[in-house]
């Protein structure tokens, strides 16, 4: 039997697909995020079918279970909006059913990332999907600082109660790139906001920030500003560089630099690389 991946709409519901439709309509049984929460869309569509809910963080133990009807029946995975196991629950079920021999057919459909991304004005050609930031400041500013680097756009998900907490960290790490903040897609509210990091006060001043929030910020451009050479001008400095930079165990830098058969190699002249 077969695990349909269907899409459903992050809030007009006009965007559900006639291939969805059809496929709820058949199968045997739906698997959901929200039970309360679907049961008000398959009311719209006029289709009755019993629902299993499959939410965090009981993924695991309910896998087991639905795995054990997909044996003799099909079932449709839906998420409370969007395609489901992109920040919501499906990827346990979907690893356990590739394991268990059962098909697995994904449908095309509704996700909030790939609309704000194509209207951000912000280049889509290479992005990354990070999904939900880490909630504390300290975590968020470490991601931030790491993906600095990257000539990716970068997408995030966020709660609208963090979005300023977001900004300020993105601000302080990334500097003044552009950004997007895509707020309430296809609904009544829909609305985009686009400015400069390090003016994001200004470009929120006077909005209210509800409901899903997708978050777009352009990748680094151009070449990032090179750090100077490091003054290597001992066996220490280059125990204290390595350590530092590239996480190495002191125990491992002596074992490579040992290898060398011309240990003054690392005594220069002061312009080490």
């Amino acid at each position: 039997m077969a695990l349909y991946i269907v899409p459903t709409p992050v809030g007009n519901l006009g965007d559900i697909t006639r291939r969805a439709i059809d496929i709820l309509s058949r199968v045997d049984f739906i698997i959901a995020e929200d039970s309360r929460y679907s049961q008000k869309l398959l009311n719209h569509l006029q289709i009755k079918k019993k629902i299993i809910s499959h939410y965090r963080p009981r993924e695991e133990s309910q896998a087991g279970k639905i795995i054990a009807l997909l044996a003799g029946q099909d079932g449709a995975l839906i998420t409370d909006s969007g395609t489901p196991a992109i920040s919501d629950p499906g990827f346990i079920l979907v690893g356990r059913a590739i394991d268990a021999g059962i098909e697995v057919i994904p449908l095309p459909g509704p996700t909030a990332f790939i609309p704000a991304l194509v209207a951000s004005g912000i280049d889509p050609q290479r992005f990354l999907f990070l999904g939900f930031p880490p909630r504390r400041p300290n975590d968020m500013q470490r991601l931030f600082k790491s993906l600095a680097p990257l000539p990716y756009t970068l997408v995030f998900y966020e709660s609208p109660r963090r979005v300023e907490s977001f900004l300020r960290n993105a601000a302080t790490a990334l500097g003044g790139r552009p950004f997007a903040m895509a707020k309430e897609l296809s609904k009544k509210h829909e609305k985009i906001v686009r400015g400069r990091l390090d003016e994001w006060r200004a470009a929120l001043q006077g909005e209210a920030v509800l409901g899903e929030i997708v978050m777009i910020i352009a990748g680094q451009i151009g070449p990032a500003h090179p750090e100077p050479a490091p003054r290597l001008q001992s066996i220490e400095d280059i125990y204290a560089y390595f350590l530092e930079r590239h996480g190495l165990r002191k125990n491992e830098l002596k074992n490579i630099f040992m290898k060398k058969k011309d240990k003054n190699a690392f005594h220069g002249s002061g312009d080490g690389h």
